[in-house]
């Protein structure tokens, strides 16, 4: 990357930079490569932020299923996070894991896990497992809040056997030909998982990340205090392709001595570490055996970080300082924070990162942990909280005595409660995977660049005023 006809005298955010269009020989925005080389074997440069209201088992497996990568978080309780591993582990990878109601549950009970959109539907069985029926979620807007789900089971609809899918692009002519959006995939009589027309057409487009066993691939993170070690072997024994070694300031000597001890540890898989915001942090954390360092210190939209110590950086100049240092000494980088579009992804990228971490624009989807909840004016939305925040805090130590967590939660800091609207063009992660790789596909495309490293050479930024920035906004309104 180089700066166009300009050099800066002081730290950038995303919003104080654009990428300047160069002469391409680019043809296509898909005839471009996303993949990042750090080692995590994902297709596109995304990783969903090990933070409870974003990163939960589903999430980290539609997420794998399109090339990305899930970090599930550390505050999960032992056994709970092994199960996640495992369940994402088990999951399909050339259709959907089934959302499974039982025959009673009521419609108020089933909004909660699906808005009634199309394309997307709900799997019924009775409470000994019989396979009933399948509602497409559409249904769920005009039913009565408290009829039971069985009630909206119709005439047994369109089913497609696992035999049946020989590739993506058959499923989605067989899909096509039926006239459905939305059906159960059945193997043996038995449903497997469920297939939209949607996802069979985006199975032709993006590459999933699998390890060397076909499974989809997951990340987790663990703290630095505590049997660290232990930690680190639990959740590769149960299946973990990336350990993430995670905490607020990544600089310290408690973070040095936690890596020191994974790496001693030889288990084969790229260790993270974070967060930084400076070329000196990722030399002492890259020595003592990080492979991949997470950059970022308070850009997340739901950390109070810098408003409450003062402490952080603009983050396009903490991922272009940062990356340069790592790449020299054979590591990488992860932006982590502070993305808002998708110009800030290719921004980040741009900068030299690897991979782009994304937070709480992930919390507001169906496939994000936590229950649909709907507003006076009947919008859906999630609950999202800082990990730094009381809630989270309590959550992490709720095995503590009242005093011991009293004093944890007496100096938290961060938002413990947001409403995270759902995008009602959007509502789905892989929604907002389509918008933001498309436009990071076209970033590539305008810089004349087909792979991630030929990005990171060819990039031109350039630095704008605040009314650069808000010249690019599209109007809300017609003049």
């Amino acid at each position: 990357m180089r700066f166009y006809e300009t050099t800066p005298t002081h730290d950038l955010t995303y919003s104080d930079v654009f990428l300047v269009p160069s002469r391409s020989d680019v043809g296509s925005r898909l005839n471009v490569s996303l993949a990042p080389t750090d080692g995590t074997g994902a297709s596109i440069p995304i990783v969903s932020a090990n933070m409870n209201s974003v990163t939960g088992p589903r999430l980290a497996a539609a997420l794998a299923r399109r090339g990305g990568l899930g970090v599930l978080p550390q505050d999960m309780h032992p056994q709970d996070l092994d199960a996640a591993i495992r369940w994402v582990k088990a999951q399909p990878v050339g259709w959907d894991a089934a959302v499974d109601l039982l025959a009673d549950t009521t419609v108020a009970e089933a909004r909660e896990q699906l808005p009634p959109i199309a394309g997307h539907g709900l799997v019924v069985h009775d409470a000994s497992g019989t396979y009933l029926g399948a509602v497409p979620a559409e249904r769920l807007a005009d039913a009565l809040p408290d009829a039971p789900i069985r009630d909206l089971i119709g005439p047994q609809g369109p089913s497609i056997d696992v035999d049946e899918l020989t590739g993506p692009r058959a499923a989605f002519d067989l899909m096509v030909e039926a006239g459905i959006e939305f059906a159960p995939v059945l193997h043996q009589g038995k449903v497997v998982g469920t297939l939209s027309r949607k996802g069979a057409l985006r199975s032709t487009l993006y590459t999933p990340a699998l390890d060397d066993q076909g499974r989809l691939r997951v990340a987790a993170a663990i703290g630095i205090n505590g049997d660290v070690a232990g930690k680190a072997r639990a959740i590769i024994e149960a299946g973990v392709d990336v350990i993430v070694i995670d905490t607020a300031h990544g600089h310290q000597e408690g973070m040095v001595r936690a890596i020191r001890e994974v790496a001693a540890l030889g288990l084969g898989v790229p260790i993270v570490a974070g967060n930084v915001v400076t070329a000196e942090a990722v030399r002492d954390l890259v020595e003592a055996g990080a492979t991949i360092i997470k950059v970022g210190v308070g850009p997340g939209a739901m950390c109070t970080t810098r408003m409450m110590t003062a402490v952080g950086r603009p983050q396009f100049s903490a991922v272009l300082e940062t990356a340069e240092e790592a790449r020299k000494l054979g590591a990488h980088v992860w932006a982590d924070g502070g993305v808002r579009y998708p110009r800030d992804v290719a921004l980040a990228l741009a900068a030299g990162a690897a991979s782009v971490m994304i937070g709480s624009w992930f919390a507001g989807t169906i496939e994000a942990p936590g229950t649909l909840a709907v507003d006076d004016q009947g919008r859906a939305y999630k609950e999202s909280w800082g990990m730094a925040s009381t809630k989270a805090v309590k959550e992490r130590f709720d095995r503590l005595d009242a005093y011991e967590l009293a004093r944890k939660t007496l100096f938290a800091e961060g938002i413990s409660s947001s409403k995270i609207y759902l995008d009602p063009l959007r509502p789905s992660l892989e929604d907002l995977l389509d918008m933001i790789t498309s436009g990071v596909r076209s970033s590539f495309s305008y810089a004349g660049a087909t792979s991630l490293e030929e990005f990171h050479e060819r990039a031109l930024v350039g630095i704008q005023s605040a009314a650069g920035y808000e010249e690019g906004k599209a109007l809300p309104v017609s003049w």
